[in-house]
């Protein structure tokens, strides 16, 4: 006989959420394995002894975590989405019927802490990883990528505009506006040179004047343009992806379990290589705070400079780093001493070194001449 279930929406009299949530649950694992109880005096000073309680820390933080292991960057959606999960609930510590925080709650705390309490943090399960043998730290890899700002290119604007004034400008510009001479250059508050701007290029467009564009035709630049939205954000494109407003997320990850070592964000429009001294600089001290030192670092070869390899030797580790392309560690018919440091031209002349140059990409190089 063929079945058929009937739902009714009825009041459950006895229900426990720790029993409706297996152990081998990730997140009743996660919640087992750490002990968030630091939060609460990591905190404390910044809180009154009066008023009324605030949302408490340690839930703040476990949100936070579980908006980056859903991948979900609203508040919104975040607290939407935890109200569905029975593990997640678990996690959190509250029951099937209790109200979870305001979604803006968690946008005022998130500003409200400072960057160092995310960093002690960070240092505080990076201990508990050590502590469980899960953290080798001699060797640790490095690598950077692209994160997308919450801006568009569409909100750039040049950071200096000037105005040329045009009879379409003239005829609908307001009467407190001043209105400039024609072929004047206008000198006024950012807000108001960007309403002019767009202003005429909405009439040139208009009337079909020559050389009106699309905004998005034009090449933008980091020196020319930056986004009001978020001024922070920058103007970069990779190989096979569109060009966008993002930052560079840069990560050192421990190559014995894969655990994150170091994260730290940057602006997107430099080099890898600019960054490796800092990274190399905060890795080493977080391994140094946990008796571990650094050995061996891996990366790309965007993080190929002499200075970079001249750093990481000098700090005691060894760089697995490969160079560019151009670079050539033999040249023929120039044989190279190192000892002497120079080399001999086919006609028997010695080049010795003369000084440190350094190439179009800010890389350092070695000058050899020979002496007239």
């Amino acid at each position: 006989m063929q079945g058929k279930k009937h739902f009714t929406d009825k009041v459950v009299t006895r229900f426990r959420l720790s029993e409706r949530v297996p152990a081998h649950n990730f997140y009743r694992q996660l919640a087992e394995l750490i002990d968030w109880r630091f939060l609460y005096e990591e905190t404390q000073a910044l809180y009154s002894h009066t008023g009324q309680p605030s949302l408490d820390p340690v839930v703040f933080f476990k949100l936070v975590l579980v908006g980056r292991l859903e991948n979900l960057v609203s508040d919104r959606r975040l607290v939407e989405h935890c109200a569905l999960r029975l593990d997640i609930l678990y996690f959190l510590g509250y029951e099937v019927d209790e109200e979870l925080p305001w979604h803006s709650t968690i946008s005022r705390t998130r500003q409200f802490y400072p960057t160092a309490i995310f960093e002690r943090l960070f240092d505080h399960v990076f201990a508990q990883c050590v502590a469980q043998g899960l953290v080798a730290g001699d060797t640790q890899a490095l690598d950077s990528a692209p994160v997308k700002a919450n801006a568009s290119l569409e909100s750039v604007v040049p950071k200096q505009v000037a105005v040329i004034s045009s009879p379409y400008l003239a005829e609908t510009a307001p009467d407190s506006r001043p209105v400039p001479a024609p072929g004047s250059i206008v000198t006024a508050p950012a807000h108001q040179l960007r309403s002019l701007a767009a202003l005429q290029a909405k009439r040139a467009t208009q009337v079909g004047a020559p050389g009106a564009q699309h905004p998005h035709a034009r090449l933008l630049s980091n020196k020319t343009h930056y986004s009001p939205t978020d001024p922070d954000a920058r103007i970069s494109v990779k190989p096979g992806k569109a060009r966008a407003l993002n930052y560079r997320c840069s990560l050192a990850v421990d190559t014995a379990q894969g655990v994150i070592s170091h994260v730290q964000a940057d602006f997107a429009d430099s080099r890898d290589s600019v960054y490796l001294p800092v990274l190399t600089q905060r890795v080493q001290q977080r391994l140094a705070a946990n008796d571990l030192r650094l050995l061996d670092l891996l990366a790309d070869a965007g993080y190929s400079t002499g200075s970079n390899y001249a750093f990481l030797e000098q700090r005691g580790s060894t760089p697995w780093i490969p160079v560019h392309g151009p670079y050539k560690p033999e040249i023929e018919g120039f044989p190279y001493d190192p000892v002497a440091d120079h080399f001999t031209c086919p006609a028997g002349k010695q080049l010795p070194f003369q000084k440190y140059t350094t190439d179009p990409n800010g890389g350092w190089q070695k000058y050899y001449r020979a002496p007239y």
